[in-house]
């Protein structure tokens, strides 16, 4: 390895510590990362904001990494996961008796986090009764646990995140106005997958790699067609669908080939009203064009099947079923007994 290429690989190290195995680097996430290390290393508060599923706990982790409360406590809670009537002891605590079935004195996520990053996830889902209390919070550096009237200090960063849109809950009375104006110091906005399609060539491989080693399988081909079906697909739930889905692909896959696990065959976008032909059409026409470019190939490692990410046997089917038949071409004499296995 020459210097250059080590000198890009120990970059390419730092790069996975300071933003936490965040993959990608298109100019969309590029321009997030610049961001994040912009604000990082100050003490203001951070509001990432984003559809769901685009890793905004991953920014959230990203700005602790690289700011001097790294190597303190990292705390998160999901503020739409927790029963109003809990959530106000899960943030600032609570003593014992404060309340019927508080048996033991518990300590909140703000004492739990203190000289570090509290992370609040959904914090538009937080109630309107709570939200003077965040306030304070943020303003004072203060709080009171639930039945206790002393005062605790504390030094917590705070980065908020939420897929709502703040603005307009403010203007429906839906949200308070101040408490809005205290989290927006920074907003960092993190774009969905279909804005950083660029990306997908390397979160595949990425997501395949963990969910292969974590199931002792042995991946060997990810097929240019399930790739393309990928990188054309509008993933409306993001990295998180694009993960769940290589998930199930992985778990499916038996013959060493990624299959293609997207909910429309082959990953052929749906035709509109206006768009001539069935969606069975469309299939039709992606088969025969991957035959067409496997040279009339259906079977091993370059032949269609791989490419579409499909058991050679079932292509075979679909083809039947869609009458579809291989173009004739020369081929040599050891590839001719896959010939009787197909009409041509």
């Amino acid at each position: 390895m020459g210097t250059s290429e080590r000198l890009r690989s120990v970059a390419h190290a730092d790069r996975d510590r300071q933003f936490n195995h965040i993959v990608g680097n298109s100019p969309a996430l590029e321009s997030v990362l610049a961001e994040v290390q912009r604000v990082a290393p100050t003490d203001s508060t951070v509001l990432v904001l984003g559809e769901t599923g685009t890793g905004k706990e991953l920014i959230a982790h990203a700005i602790h990494n690289l700011s001097p409360r790294c190597g303190h406590p990292f705390v998160k809670l999901n503020c739409a996961a927790i029963p109003f009537d809990l959530l106000e002891s899960e943030l600032f605590g609570h003593e014992k008796g404060a309340f019927t079935g508080a048996v033991a004195q518990k300590l909140g996520r703000f004492e739990m986090a203190d000289t570090g990053t509290l992370f609040l996830d959904e914090i538009g889902d937080l109630p309107l009764a709570l939200q003077p209390k965040l306030l304070r919070v943020l303003q004072e550096q203060e709080f009171e646990r639930l039945g206790s009237g002393r005062t605790h200090h504390i030094n917590v960063r705070l980065v908020a995140a939420t897929h709502r849109g703040l603005e307009d809950m403010v203007a429906r009375n839906e949200f308070r106005s101040d408490l809005y104006y205290r989290l927006n110091v920074f907003p960092v906005l993190v774009p969905p997958l279909r804005e950083r399609r660029a990306d997908i060539r390397q979160l595949v491989p990425h997501f395949v790699e963990v969910f292969a080693r974590r199931m002792g399988k042995h991946i060997e081909q990810i097929s240019q067609a399930t790739m393309d079906a990928f990188i054309s697909y509008d993933w409306p739930g993001n990295v998180r669908e694009l993960q769940n889905l290589i998930e199930r692909a992985v778990i499916r896959s038996d013959n060493g080939v990624l299959p293609n696990p997207l909910p429309i065959p082959h990953g052929i976008t749906k035709p509109s009203v206006a768009s001539p032909g069935t969606l069975q059409d469309h299939e039709a026409a992606l088969i025969s064009e991957t035959i067409r470019a496997a040279g009339g190939m259906i079977g091993g490692p370059h032949g269609a099947a791989a490419r579409l990410g499909l058991k050679r046997t079932t292509l075979v089917s679909k083809m039947k079923r869609l009458g579809i038949y291989r173009p004739r071409y020369q081929r040599p004499m050891s590839e001719l007994g896959e010939r009787s296995k197909l009409t041509t």
